[in-house]
């Protein structure tokens, strides 16, 4: 029987040269948000630099494994979805307020039972699926997509906090990647097409050192090998920390489903099946569980991926298993790590600008299943006003404890996903008009 080497099928298994560029490019995508957290985190703690450098490698293995065990699963854990893992940025500012209380190990000891809570939400998934009829996880992507447009326009403009954001020359650079990706995307076929993201990213940096804005030190000062250390930390166990986290682990599991979809919509036009849902939420919440093993954050699907295959198409689980590979290795040789962050900010943004877009289309694509009117346009107008207007001004909740602006004031997607759900439940179904033809 002839071998499925098609990138568009689930269980396409295309030639390495085809793979590894096609990988590559989700890695490109997703590398610098996976170790960012665990260097915020680490730095506001006072972790040393030394045990620093090994967080991130440990970042780099976990996301690595959790990601090939979403594609291709270990019993029931796992969505068999091409779908990218890495640490989860929603928890930054929680695990730092746990932090402060009670030290590194009182948030990985609430990581690891919210990782647990969260699997067990997997199991049970099944008889919640109603509750997210494609109208509520259409509005759930939509917002994933529209609450990520912001930060690819500050990675396009150099990155916050770089003293040349917004320069003439990451401008250039970023519109040169954006430009790049849409020929190639457009005007090509086949490898040119599928790997515009790659190609642009190439391009964007072939640039950036022209005008010398790539600082190759930390790819010199790298090691060459390195193995990263499970418990490095201990583990505490505090209620009200555990209770943070746990919430968390609910938002969590709610981006997960919409990037699922996202997946799904955008890569094969239909929406994720019961065993899709229950595997991908076990996976993400056990993935967490193990992460805390190996002392970083939660982790968690990336929608900036989720914008990559609905772009692409690209379906593959092989694709995304050979991207995770290099993770994998890079765990262990820091000189490959280095060379994904010396990559440039306004580089990144130049594609992720189009690829933040495409997950807000595939939820438009959700949403418009069904007639955008009456029940279903009262939902997504309440929804999405209330969700992406508070996550733009988390200000209006400043009356609230910090704990409730943490879940509701951030992103927008919980606010926008609770309120789906709720009128979902609440308003009338409405009627379905037949209209009789007339001889």
């Amino acid at each position: 029987m002839k071998k499925n080497r098609s990138p568009y099928h689930l269980d396409g298994v295309p030639e390495l040269k085809t793979a590894l560029p096609l990988g590559l490019q989700h890695i490109l995508a997703m590398f610098v948000s996976n170790i960012t957290p665990i260097i915020i985190v680490a730095g506001v703690l006072g972790i040393s630099s030394e045990q620093k450098t090994l967080l991130i490698q440990a970042s780099m293995l976990v996301a690595g494994l959790n990601t090939l065990i979403q594609a291709y699963t270990i019993g029931p854990i796992g969505a068999k979805l091409p779908i990218v893992v890495g640490t989860s940025f929603a928890f930054v500012p929680v695990a730092i307020s746990i932090g402060m209380k009670y030290g590194f190990e009182g948030v990985l000891g609430a990581a690891l039972i919210g990782g647990i809570f969260e699997g067990l939400l997997g199991l049970v998934i099944k008889k919640v699926r109603k509750f997210f009829p494609p109208i509520v996880t259409g509005v759930v992507v939509l917002s994933i997509g529209l609450s990520l447009l912001p930060v690819g326009i500050n990675s396009f403009a150099g990155g916050v906090g770089a003293v040349d954001f917004g320069s003439l020359e990451n401008l250039f650079i970023g519109t040169i990647v954006l430009g790049t990706v849409v020929f190639f995307k457009q005007f090509t076929k086949g490898i040119l097409s599928t790997g515009s993201i790659f190609i642009g990213t190439i391009v964007g940096f072939i640039i950036a050192l022209i005008l010398g804005k790539v600082d190759l030190a930390p790819l010199m000062q790298a090691e060459y090998l390195t193995i990263p250390k499970p418990m490095m930390f201990g583990f505490s166990f505090h209620f009200d920390a555990i209770l943070a986290m746990v919430l968390m682990f609910i938002v969590s599991a709610v981006e997960t489903v919409g990037d699922m979809s996202g997946v799904t919509m955008g890569g094969a036009g239909r929406e994720t099946t019961d065993r899709e849902l229950s595997g991908g939420i076990l996976a993400d919440g056990l993935g967490s569980a193990f992460a805390a093993f190996f002392s970083v954050l939660p982790t968690t699907s990336f929608s900036q991926n989720t914008g990559i295959i609905a772009m692409t198409g690209i379906m593959s689980r092989f694709v995304v298993a050979t991207g995770a590979m290099f993770l994998v290795i890079g765990a262990f040789i820091p000189k490959i790590g280095a060379l994904f962050t010396i990559i440039p900010a306004s580089v990144i943004g130049g594609s992720l600008v189009m690829v933040f877009a495409m997950i807000s289309i595939s939820g438009i694509n959700l949403i418009t299943k069904d007639p955008l009117v009456g029940r279903n346009a009262v939902i997504l107008a309440v929804s999405l006003g209330l969700g992406y207007g508070l996550g733009n001004v988390p200000a209006a909740l400043n009356i609230f404890p910090e704990s409730i602006k943490l879940i509701f004031g951030g992103s927008g997607i919980v606010v926008s996903g609770s309120i789906a759900v709720f009128l979902n439940l609440i308003l009338p179904q409405e009627e379905k008009k037949v209209v009789e033809k007339t001889a």
